[in-house]
């Protein structure tokens, strides 16, 4: 169903991003960002597989993620960059204007796309992220959420961890965190296990130069570019609050949003069929 290749979208430096297509129509390009961003995009493959045939799915790896070029200086891991690489990525295989799904980190790129080119971006879809800054006391009523994110907090604070192994054990850590259903927990764990975790933009983050990709003024912005948004979240999301997502959706015009019950941060392992289908829904909205 997917075909895979490296795609070219730099020469100074040289950056290839690994990227997975599917067949469908180009005027229905879905372009999928994965979150981490030291993650790949293949925990994001299902259930969104299933829109293969009535939407072309473009899923790259980040650059310094999965099978995309790796080995760059520290200050080529940025933002900017990332976005860069993704238009010229839409103008490398002829993509004039796509939609836009951003789930987790990759939703804070997926704005900044729509911001730098509203032009190729059709609909977005912000997937367990946010458009503003997680209040220091958001989890403080909420001791589940306390307990089970302590955990992944042990492990980024151990010393005898670095580089991709980092990377993987606090994703493995975080997992019952990310989910709410504990019997998803298994599945979960060996999608996991595929992932081709990486540690480079972790190098720029820890030496406190990674230029924050969160936007200060992201709501006004959005609110004056009007593109139709989704914001598609889990209720019991530990990572950003529903609450808090809900908040923004109801400022933002040109928003909406769908709250999924029995889900938190990987609302697509959670309820994969109630995620697919409020991404079919707004996708299919003319």
């Amino acid at each position: 169903m997917f075909t895979e290749e490296l795609i070219a979208v730099s020469q100074q430096p040289r950056v290839e991003l690994f990227v997975a297509r599917t067949p469908g129509p180009s005027h229905r390009t879905l372009l999928v960002i994965h979150g981490g961003p030291d993650w790949d995009h293949t925990y994001l493959r299902e259930p969104l597989s299933r829109l293969a045939g009535t939407h072309r799915l473009v899923m790259p790896d980040l650059r310094g993620c999965g099978r995309s070029t790796r080995g760059l200086s520290d200050d080529q891991y940025t933002p900017d960059a990332a976005v860069d690489d993704l238009i010229v990525l839409m103008d490398t295989i002829g993509v004039d204007r796509a939609d836009v799904l951003g789930f987790s980190y990759g939703g804070l790129l997926a704005q900044r796309l729509a911001l730098a080119a509203p032009h190729r971006v059709r609909r977005l879809i912000l997937a367990s992220t946010t458009v503003e800054a997680v209040p220091a006391d958001a989890f403080d009523d909420w001791p589940e959420a306390m307990e089970r994110r302590t955990a992944q907090a042990r492990v980024w604070a151990d010393p005898l961890l670095a580089g991709p192994e980092l990377t993987r054990a606090a994703a493995v850590a975080a997992a019952p965190a990310d989910l709410w259903r504990h019997e998803m927990l298994p599945a979960y764990l060996r999608r996991l296990e595929s992932v081709r975790f990486a540690a480079e933009w972790l190098r720029p983050l820890r030496a406190g130069n990674l230029p924050r990709a969160l936007l200060e003024d992201a709501v006004p912005r959005l609110t004056a570019l009007a593109i139709p948004t989704l914001f598609l979240h889990g209720r019991y999301d530990m990572t950003f609050p529903a609450r808090v997502v809900q908040e923004a959706a109801d400022t933002i015009p040109s928003a909406g949003a769908e709250i999924l019950e029995g889900a938190g941060h990987m609302t697509h392992v959670d309820q994969p069929d109630a995620w697919l289908a409020a991404v079919s829904r707004f996708l299919f909205l003319d």
